[in-house]
């Protein structure tokens, strides 16, 4: 019984020293109990607004580059409406020179000829009558 026993080692502990170790990790955790969920919550925090901060400085810089395109955008538009006038008319220009009861009016309208059955009136403008002289 009172046998050599051994000696412990460096890198073991006594188990009395344990004991304590427990017992002091036990009181700190009973004195703050929402220690480990509060560090836990900031370090969540900070990078919750590190990310909002990147964010938000992206944001500001896509700022002008959203501003011009919306300008040429608008540009676009305008000439998109011009042009769609444009084509309107040549559209309607188009089905006119190809519909065939208009091409004697289109042959006339586009020549100096004319039908020889038509009749050209000349309006005269009448001149004042002179007050005669006596």
């Amino acid at each position: 019984m009172n046998a050599i026993q051994p000696s412990p080692t460096i890198g073991q502990s006594s188990p009395r020293r344990r004991r304590s170790a427990l017992k002091s990790a036990q009181r700190l955790q009973k004195r703050h109990p929402y220690q480990g969920l509060a560090v836990e919550t900031a370090a969540k925090l900070a990078v919750n607004l590190v990310i909002s901060a990147a964010a938000i400085s992206t944001l500001l810089q896509l700022m002008p580059y959203q501003k011009t395109q919306q300008e040429k955008l608008h540009e676009i538009r305008a000439e998109v409406a011009k042009t769609e006038v444009r084509v309107n008319r040549l559209r309607s220009e188009f089905s006119r020179n190809f519909d065939p009861h208009q091409t004697k009016k289109l042959m006339e309208e586009m020549s100096y000829r004319v039908d020889p059955t038509q009749v050209q009136i000349l309006w005269k403008t009448p001149k004042a009558p002179t007050a005669p002289t006596p």
